[in-house]
C-alpha cells in the first residue's frame, strides 16, 4: 500500500475536507431584490482585486476557495451582478445548485437581461431535475441572443428528456411488465442466447444449463473490460439477475456483524470511474471471508465506465453475496440516469431492454446498512454513544438524516422500496439525499433536494438509536475523507480527480470487530482518453461538467 495513507487518529475538518462554500448571509440583507446599497470607490476597487483572485482559483479547479473568494467581493460590492453570476458557477461546480440557483437569481434581480445568469440558472434546474424551469430559462437566453445556437440545441435537448420522461412515467402508471421478469420470459423464448462469436471470460454453465459465477470468470471478465471489450448482454442480464436475487431479500436497513478477526471497508461514491475502482480494489483487497466491502452507493453516472462498475460490483455481489454490500445511492435513480449518463451508457452498450433491468434492480438496492462489530470496545471514548448491548455500530448511508427527529432503525427497515423512486420528499429521499451542516438545527439543502442537518441532529439521532457514528458520502472531499459534528458524522468519497477536474483524493474506510476505524487515502489512475458524460443524451454533457 505505498500510495495509500493511512490515519489511524481523527484528522480535523479543515484538515480533511473540500470546504463547501457557505450560503449566502448576503442574501438575507438584499432578499433578492433590485435594491443597490452604497458602495465606496475603495470597495468597489477591493471587489475587484477579489474578483481577479477568485478567476484565478476557479481556472486552477480550486472552486471552494473560488466560491469564498467571490463571497467576499460580494460583501465589497453586492451591486454587481457578475460577482454573483461567477459565485453561481463556482458552486455548481461544487455541486451545490440550490446555493447557485440563489446566487444567479440574484444576479437577474440586479440585471434582469443578464444572459449568462439566466443560462446557468437554468442548467442548474436541470441538474436538479426541475425541467420546466429550466426549459423556462433557457427560453429566456434566446430571447436575449437569438442568434446563440449552442443554447438552443440545449433548450430542445431539454425539452426532449422532459417529454421522454413525462412519457415513461405515464407508462409506469399504466403498469408495464417487470424487467426482471420480462427478461427471464425473453431467456426462455430463446431471445437471449450467447453470441457464438464471443471468445471472453465464461460462466460456469450446470447440469440444469444454470450459469454460475466463479472467481475465475469475474477475473477474466476484469480484463476484459481493462481492453476496452463488452460482455455479450446474455452475461449482463445473469450477472444483474444473480445479485438481484440477493438484493430482493435484504431489508431497506441491512445488519451486518463483523465477527472476531474480520474487518469491513466502507467505499464512498465511485462514480464510472472504473480504473479508480480497479485500483481501489487492489488496495482495500477482495471481499472474502474474513474482509467485507460495503459500497455506499452512486456506483454510476458522469463516469464513462459505470456500466464496467456496476456489473463488477453486482459479480462480486452474485458471488459472495456474504461479503459484499452494496446501499443505493441518489443516482441509483431514473431521473437522474437519464440526465448524467447511465442510462446512454446502458442502451448504447447493452439495448433498452438491459437498462430497464439495471433501473429496476436498483429500486432493489438497500438504502442503508447497519455495521455491528460483534468484540467492546477495547478502549472506551467519553462521548461513545454504544449500542444496548456495549457494542459499537455504524449507520452507513448514501446522504444523511431526516427532516424531523423521530426516525427509527426500524421504521428505516420497513421503508418499501422495490419498484419505487426516491422522489423529492419522504424518508427514502432524505436518506439518499441529505447533507451534514456546521450550524445546528436544520437548514435548506445546497443541492436544491432534501435537507442540511446540524451536529446537535445528528447527537439527538445516533443517542436514540444507540449508534455510534454515522458513516455518509454524497460529497467531494479534498482529502477523500472529513470527520465531522464532533466525531459522529464522517463523509467518505471514493473517485479520485472527481469528473477529472476537481483534483480530490479518494478514501475509504476501514472498520474493525472492536469498532475501530482506520482511513485510507489514494490518487486517481491514469484512464483512457474518454470524457467524463460521454453518454449523456441530447448533448447535454458539457453543460454539466
Amino acid at each position: 500500500m505505498s500510495d495509500t495513507t493511512s490515519t489511524p487518529s481523527s484528522p480535523t475538518s479543515s484538515a480533511s475536507t473540500l470546504p463547501s462554500s457557505a450560503p449566502s448571509p448576503e442574501l438575507n440583507t438584499l432578499s433578492l431584490s433590485e435594491e443597490r446599497i452604497p458602495v465606496s470607490e475603495a470597495d468597489i476597487a477591493a471587489a475587484a482585486a477579489l474578483k481577479a483572485q477568485a478567476n484565478k482559483a476557479f481556472t486552477s479547479h480550486d472552486f471552494p476557495s473560488a466560491a469564498r473568494l467571490y463571497g467576499e467581493a460580494i460583501e465589497k460590492n453586492p451591486n454587481e451582478s457578475t460577482l454573483w453570476c461567477n459565485r453561481a458557477y463556482a458552486r455548481m461546480k461544487l455541486e451545490e445548485f440550490g446555493y447557485a440557483i440563489s446566487d444567479a437569481s440574484q444576479a437577474i434581480k440586479l440585471d434582469p437581461k443578464y444572459a449568462k445568469a439566466y443560462y446557468r440558472r437554468g442548467t442548474c434546474y436541470l441538474q436538479t431535475l426541475n425541467h420546466q424551469k429550466s426549459i423556462s430559462d433557457f427560453k429566456k437566453v434566446l430571447a436575449l441572443e437569438p442568434q446563440n445556437n449552442t443554447v438552443r440545441s440545449q433548450l430542445q435537448a431539454t425539452q426532449k428528456l422532459y417529454r421522454k420522461l413525462e412519457f415513461e412515467k405515464a407508462i409506469e402508471l399504466e403498469g408495464e411488465k417487470n424487467p426482471v421478469d420480462r427478461c427471464h420470459e425473453i431467456i426462455a423464448e430463446g431471445g437471449c442466447e450467447l453470441d457464438k462469436a464471443y471468445t471472453g471470460p465464461k460462466l460456469n454453465v450446470t447440469d440444469e444449463g444454470k450459469y454460475q459465477i466463479t472467481p475465475e470468470f469475474v477475473e477474466g471478465m476484469i480484463e476484459w473490460f481493462k481492453n476496452g471489450k463488452t460482455l455479450p448482454k446474455r452475461y449482463v442480464w445473469e450477472i444483474v439477475l444473480g445479485a438481484y436475487e440477493h438484493f430482493v431479500k435484504e431489508e431497506s436497513l441491512v445488519t451486518v456483524n463483523i465477527e472476531e478477526g474480520v474487518t469491513c471497508d466502507v467505499i464512498g461514491d465511485v462514480h464510472g470511474q472504473f480504473y479508480d475502482l480497479l485500483h481501489l480494489y487492489s488496495l482495500t483487497g477482495k471481499p472474502e471471508p474474513k474482509h467485507y466491502l460495503l459500497m455506499n452507493g452512486d456506483l454510476v453516472d458522469r463516469g464513462s465506465w459505470s456500466i464496467e462498475v456496476i456489473l463488477t460490483a453486482f459479480a462480486y455481489k452474485w458471488l459472495y453475496p456474504k461479503y459484499m454490500y452494496i446501499n443505493r445511492g441518489n443516482h441509483e435513480a431514473k431521473d437522474m440516469n437519464s440526465t448524467y449518463g447511465f442510462e446512454g451508457e446502458a442502451k448504447h452498450k447493452h439495448g433498452d431492454q438491459s437498462y430497464k433491468l439495471f433501473a429496476h434492480v436498483f429500486t432493489t438496492l438497500p438504502l442503508a446498512t447497519l455495521i455491528c462489530p460483534t468484540q467492546p470496545p477495547r478502549t472506551k471514548k467519553t462521548n461513545d454513544i454504544l449500542s444496548p448491548e456495549g457494542r459499537r455500530r455504524f449507520f452507513v448511508v448514501h446522504g444523511g438524516l431526516f427532516s424531523k427527529d423521530e426516525v427509527t432503525l426500524d421504521d428505516i427497515r420497513k421503508i418499501p422500496r422495490v419498484g419505487r423512486q426516491p422522489g423529492q420528499q419522504g424518508l427514502m429521499c432524505e436518506l439518499l439525499w441529505t447533507d451534514p451542516q456546521e450550524a445546528p438545527g436544520r437548514g435548506p439543502s445546497k443541492r436544491g433536494v432534501g435537507i442540511a442537518f446540524g451536529p446537535d441532529v445528528t447527537k439527538r439521532w445516533c443517542t436514540l438509536n444507540g449508534v455510534s457514528g454515522i458513516l455518509r458520502s454524497h460529497e467531494v472531499r479534498q482529502n477523500g475523507y472529513q470527520i465531522e459534528h464532533n466525531g459522529l458524522c464522517t463523509t467518505v468519497f471514493s473517485a479520485p480527480n472527481y469528473v477529472d477536474q476537481a483534483g480530490n483524493k479518494g478514501a475509504y474506510v476501514r472498520i474493525d470487530s472492536f469498532g475501530e476505524q482506520s482511513y485510507f487515502q489514494f490518487e486517481a489512475t491514469p484512464h483512457p482518453p474518454m470524457k467524463p458524460m460521454a453518454y449523456v443524451q441530447g448533448g447535454l454533457g458539457s453543460m454539466m461538467m
